[in-house]
């Protein structure tokens, strides 16, 4: 994984600083909605409220959540051009390094390189654009949303930290057989595409209809990994709502807090599942585009 950052880094450095800081900036805004419907529900619960107060924290929560819109729309599309221009440098490299090809190296086949600078390039230079920012994002927003539930309420902020928790040990634990399901598509693909490529595909045609039930079957158990880990995590995202309204709520009956801090917990426990399942999603990205950048790496080495 190391070499993948360190690659994406050599390229787009200066592209990626001015992307983090975006990042963090959005980040810092995370919570701030939060805070105004806070405010919000207690005003409103509260004697003696004015229409003044009610449009100044409308007119305040509207405007941090544009803000916030824009600086999303401003970072998203840094990103995607950084995607592109590294998809075109990918590309690039491995035409290179097949017209460049030397004696005494493996050769690369038409069908390998076109999937190479097709789906492989394309997954890898579109994950390379928010390689840096996106983690920095949604940790931030975690961070960010944590602290203010935890500031208002410890422990339904301890409690959010332990509906976080078990899904990271979860698929820490399934994606090492993601990861090599990945590799194994993406080889039999590659050699799929070279039998293909070759003048006498009636003579492979047998060889050819197998490799494609492997891939299936490749995809087949990927899907039970993938479904079986979402559905055990989104079990472990409903159960923490309950909690934390059952809490929540029996603080409110002590006299602990008020209906506000709930209603504010219960919107954060949802904008962290967002920030949650992208982390998860994206540790998958990254594994399985650090399978892809070391076979990717591997054709442009055999290519000098």
């Amino acid at each position: 994984m190391y070499q993948l950052y360190a690659a994406i880094w050599r390229v787009s450095a200066k592209r990626q600083i001015a992307l983090i800081i975006l990042a963090v900036l959005i980040a810092a805004l995370a919570a701030a909605p939060l805070k105004f419907q806070q405010d919000i529900i207690n005003l409103l619960s509260a004697s003696g409220a004015s229409h003044a107060e009610l449009l100044k924290l409308g007119a305040g929560m509207i405007a941090v959540i544009l803000l916030s819109l824009g600086l999303k729309w401003l970072n998203g599309y840094l990103a995607s051009l950084l995607g592109e221009d590294v998809i075109r440098t990918i590309r690039g490299r491995l035409v290179t390094a097949v017209v460049t090809e030397g004696a005494g190296h493996r050769p690369i086949y038409g069908g390998t390189l076109s999937t190479a600078v097709s789906a492989e390039a394309e997954d890898l230079g579109k994950f390379a654009g928010s390689a840096y920012s996106d983690p920095v994002m949604q940790v931030g927003t975690l961070i960010s949303v944590i602290a203010f539930v935890a500031a208002t309420q410890p422990g339904l902020g301890l409690l959010a930290v332990g509906i976080i928790a078990p899904q990271v040990i979860i698929v820490l634990l399934t994606q090492n057989e993601v990861n090599r399901l990945v590799g194994e598509r993406v080889r039999v693909l590659r050699a799929t595409t070279d039998k293909i490529a070759t003048d006498d595909l009636s003579a492979l045609q047998a060889g050819i209809l197998e490799d494609f039930d492997r891939i299936y079957g490749v995809r087949r158990r990927m899907f039970q990994w993938k479904l079986s880990t979402k559905f055990i995590l989104s079990a472990i995202n409903g159960a923490g709502t309950v909690a934390v309204l059952m809490l929540g709520g029996w603080f409110v009956i002590n006299g602990e807090t008020d209906v506000g801090t709930v209603v504010a917990a219960t919107l954060g426990l949802s904008r962290l599942q967002g920030p949650t399942t992208f982390l998860i999603a994206f540790y998958r990205q990254v594994s399985a585009n650090r399978v892809k950048y070391d076979l990717l790496r591997g054709l442009v080495v055999e290519g000098r």
